[in-house]
């Protein structure tokens, strides 16, 4: 090893101790701090409030996630999931927004399975895919089992610097059949928007109007490994940013599938990036079954089009439904 490499693997090492070390000086304090807050000090120190626990507790939470990201005691798997990472900061940054801002209201999720593989089918709108990421959250935060949703993406998410690294961390990885199998394989649960960026570009006049399902190929994939699917119909996402037109000028110059018009955009700048709040419904229906079909099934071209055409009927029928109980596009 030449000596400017021993020196950059000392600094590193340096650094990783000081990291350590700092950690566990904040941590000491903390705990020294709790504990003279309960004590009372010489015992005229002000009652800090049911408040200052709950508080404490967050503080060493983040301590001590700080602490595992520097000392690499944290899991990631073959395809770059990491699933503390993607719980504690990827999805508690998209939180607000699904709580506050869409205000998402989640329907059948006792469909989802508590283990084993299953493949979540849904449709894709909204210019931007938010819709596949308020699904995640969905399945996580209202599930009993807190389960990982496997987002199935296009190439294009993961040839982005930064984005394609963000998606791998977050459990997403690409829509090809050989990803989809491995996962479902194992026993995670994989979800998959079919549309594709026909269903996220479509203009705003074909609302709720779901696009061709591609080949089936979500279906050969759950016929394969024996597992259910579950469809997913999302009511919301087509209003945060309705498409009025398209600029294909601009997107075959940046190398995008479409570029979108809305009514904020490109008007309004970078303004016109803030999804409108619109109301969401989640339904998740009842599991189509495939592990009653004989191990040759994912060869048979017509019963991979029925079940595709069902899956997506159902979906269908369920945005009509969704879009009746609905009172309003906003409340």
């Amino acid at each position: 090893m030449s000596s400017a490499a021993e020196r950059l693997l000392a600094v590193a090492h340096a650094a990783q101790d000081a990291g350590e070390a700092l950690a566990d000086v904040l941590a000491d304090a903390l705990v020294e701090g709790a504990r003279a807050g309960e004590g009372g000090g010489a015992g005229n120190a002000p009652d800090a409030g049911p408040g200052s626990g709950e508080l404490e507790e967050k503080l060493a939470d983040i301590l001590a996630f700080l602490r595992r990201r520097l000392t690499g005691e944290f899991e990631v798997d073959d395809f770059g999931f990491d699933p503390e990472l993607t719980d504690t900061v990827l999805m508690a940054l998209a939180r607000p927004l699904y709580q506050r801002w869409f205000r998402v209201e989640v329907r059948g999720i006792e469909n989802i399975p508590d283990s084993g593989g299953a493949l979540v089918v849904a449709n894709h709108s909204g210019a931007i895919a938010i819709d596949s990421l308020m699904t995640s959250i969905a399945v996580h935060d209202e599930h009993p089992q807190h389960r990982f949703l496997r987002m199935l993406g296009a190439d294009l998410v993961f040839g982005v610097p930064f984005l394609g690294e963000l998606a791998r961390k977050s459990g997403a990885t690409l829509a090809s059949n050989a990803d989809a199998e491995r996962l479902l394989a194992r026993g995670e649960l994989v979800g998959v928007w079919p549309e594709g960026f026909k269903g996220i570009g479509k203009p705003f006049s074909e609302r709720y109007k779901l696009q061709r399902f591609g080949r089936g190929g979500f279906v050969s994939a759950a016929l394969r490994t024996g597992t259910p699917i579950v469809p997913c119909a999302i009511v919301g996402a087509e209003e945060i940013y309705p498409v009025l037109g398209n600029m294909p000028t601009v997107a075959r110059l940046l190398g995008l599938p479409y570029a979108p018009i809305t009514p904020t955009w490109p008007w309004l700048g970078p303004l016109g990036l803030i999804p409108l709040p619109s109301k969401w419904l989640i339904e998740f229906g009842a599991p189509v079954p495939t592990d009653d079909h004989d191990e040759h099934a994912a060869e048979d071209p017509m019963l991979v089009f029925d079940l595709t055409d069902q899956v997506r009927q159902t979906i269908q029928q369920t945005l009509y439904a969704l879009l009746v109980q609905r009172r309003s596009v906003f409340f």
